[in-house]
């Protein structure tokens, strides 16, 4: 497994840099797209579609949606995927018992929208906007901050709940999670912060905004991750797909992605260093 799992990581790694930092931004939306759609599938599986053709169609679907929404501003998408991590830390919080009131195939897969729509909005707007925080105007540079934020997270909520992780996050949904895991993992997101900070010659004012978007980012990120692991357990199923041979699914590697980045966008529109456009 561990052999299968580095290879896959060897062939996936170039692919997914030269997407990301080596395309123009019409060519960054097509390829973000890409990886939406076939996280789409991967949704619809989740959702309860047992048919090949049903899948496919979802995708179709959401592939659809993300072309109608090319030239719209979609701040207003920002703004409704904040609303629905709102959403989903009822839903977590309530699973099992609340299972009844989403269970059913049609409002998973509405869901599936909500979830990967608004994340490729916000990953396009922070790769096609004005973009400034302190002396840094790259935006290939927060877009890959808002990666390592999660990354970071993640990596301090691993030793911080190794060490510490007696008090389970969400036991019923994800019992390896833990709450010493989240404090962990927000200490080394504010600590990542304040380092980027001092290397972009922010001022202190900056610094504290940059400090507390990435600790509501940081926390965000973990509801993703729930939210995939409820409807993966719902569901009866470990991966999300096969599609990435011992890494599982697409869904399985952006869950943690897919809050944070809409989330993340939206809190910098809203301070000021990203300038949106009206298309990509």
């Amino acid at each position: 497994m561990l052999k299968t799992r580095v290879i896959t990581a060897l062939i996936l790694a170039p692919i997914a840099i030269g997407g990301i930092f080596f395309l123009p931004p019409l060519g960054f939306a097509l390829f973000t797209a890409a990886i939406i759609t076939l996280g789409a599938w991967e949704w619809a599986n989740m959702s309860g579609f047992e048919h090949q053709a049903g899948r496919i169609g979802y995708a179709a679907v959401i592939a659809l949606i993300l072309y109608g929404l090319l030239d719209i501003p979609g701040v207003a998408v920002l703004w409704l995927a904040l609303a629905w991590w709102v959403v989903c830390f009822l839903l977590v919080r309530s699973y099992p018992s609340g299972s009844a009131r989403w269970g059913s195939v049609p409002v998973r897969a509405l869901m599936g929208v909500f979830v990967l729509v608004p994340a490729w909005v916000g990953l396009n707007h922070l790769r096609a906007g004005d973009f400034q925080f302190g002396n840094t105007d790259n935006n290939l540079l927060v877009i890959l901050y808002v990666l390592c934020v999660v990354w970071v997270a993640d990596i301090g909520a691993y030793f911080a709940g190794r060490a510490f992780g007696k008090s389970k996050l969400a036991p019923r949904v994800s019992p390896g999670k833990s709450w010493a895991g989240v404090w962990g993992g927000l200490v080394a997101v504010g600590t990542f912060a304040v380092i980027i900070s001092i290397l972009a010659s922010a001022g202190v004012a900056e610094t504290i905004m940059l400090v507390v978007a990435s600790l509501i980012t940081g926390m965000v990120s973990v509801l993703g991750d729930l939210l995939e692991s409820m409807l993966k357990r719902f569901r009866g199923i470990k991966d999300s797909s096969r599609l990435l041979p011992g890494h599982g699914g697409i869904m399985d590697r952006i869950d943690s992605l897919t809050a944070a980045i809409p989330v993340f966008t939206l809190i910098i529109i809203q301070i000021g260093w990203l300038t949106t456009v009206g298309h990509f």
